[in-house]
């Protein structure tokens, strides 16, 4: 079993004469800020001239503001922090041998991040170390982490490489492309043998969040303790046959592209010439049919108004 670290295991006083510099103040970068500030970090936000909120700088963005506004202020001895370690892994930004690099992912948005810290709880976090220049940098970020409250809940101990690659993995084959495309089709399937739209939709995308929360909660056993007989008969049945060893296959295929760089140099290189194909994939999967069907049926449900 891998080791978890937790609030006794991490000093927060490792942080005490240093400053923090957030930069973006987004989604994950005011959670980090205002956790960090309230943990006793001395901490100084950043943005960049004209924005309104930035994000805890996007993949896409940092190696241009690393290069303009942070590798010609580095001195010996400093610190430099990621959320994620794609820039890093991929060789987008290479910092001088002088300083620590390391990387604390809480595994959760910034939202849950900062709701968590003031409920006094926490979300689980990655932390990793790619330069040691200091001979403390595991510490260090120990300490960033135990700031952001996820000591409270768990912390691993990974790479910058295993973090990036295995959620690229996650994202693409899972989580979001995975489920994105499994819902989609299940909805198609049962729209094209004739029934309601508004009836797949229910089933196919309206109950996954019943799924998912049972499986947050408690794993498959208790999913499936919670389920009827009949569903879990059902999923028994089925569900090797519709995800089978093909599926496995190619999401072997997703993970090679995402260990040897293809992917990386891609989502690069689509960047630099305007995203003209994430932009066509953006409006081709808003306009799928489930999305206008789950529109008019969502403005009905008052709780997810509130």
């Amino acid at each position: 079993m891998a080791t978890m670290y937790y609030d006794d295991d991490a000093d927060l006083g490792v942080l005490k004469d240093r400053r923090v510099g957030v930069l973006g103040f987004g989604s994950q970068g005011h959670a980090h800020g205002r956790n960090l500030a309230e943990s006793g970090v001395d901490v100084t936000v950043g943005l960049r001239p004209g924005s309104r909120s930035v994000v805890l700088l996007p993949d896409t963005v940092q190696p241009a503001v690393y290069t303009e506004a942070i590798e010609p202020h580095l001195s010996d001895g400093d610190a430099l922090f990621f959320a994620h370690g794609f820039n890093i892994h991929y060789g987008q930004i290479r910092p001088p041998a002088t300083v620590d690099v390391c990387m604390v992912a809480p595994k959760g948005p910034g939202h849950l991040v900062r709701r968590t810290y003031e409920d006094g709880t926490g979300v689980p976090a990655l932390f990793a170390v790619e330069q040691n220049f200091s001979g403390t940098a595991a510490e260090l970020a120990l300490a960033y982490a135990k700031g952001l409250g996820g000591t409270r809940a768990g912390v691993l101990e990974t790479s910058f490489a295993e973090e990036t690659e295995t959620d690229l993995f996650g994202e693409q084959a899972v989580l979001c492309g995975g489920m994105s495309s499994l819902v989609q089709k299940g909805y198609e399937t049962l729209v094209e043998a004739g029934y309601q739209p508004e009836v797949a939709y229910f089933e196919c995308l309206h109950e996954l969040k019943l799924i998912v929360d049972l499986l947050h909660q408690g794993g498959f056993e208790y999913m499936r303790y919670s389920i009827s007989d009949t569903a879990e008969y059902g999923d028994y049945r089925s569900g090797a046959r519709v995800v089978d060893e093909g599926v496995k296959q190619r999401m072997r295929e997703v993970l090679d592209e995402v260990q040897n760089g293809t992917f990386a140099r891609e989502w690069v290189v689509e960047n630099l010439v305007g995203r003209p194909a994430f932009s066509a994939m953006r409006r081709r999967q808003a306009s799928h049919p489930i999305e206008s069907v789950g529109r008019v049926l969502r403005s009905k449900m008052a709780w997810l108004q509130r």
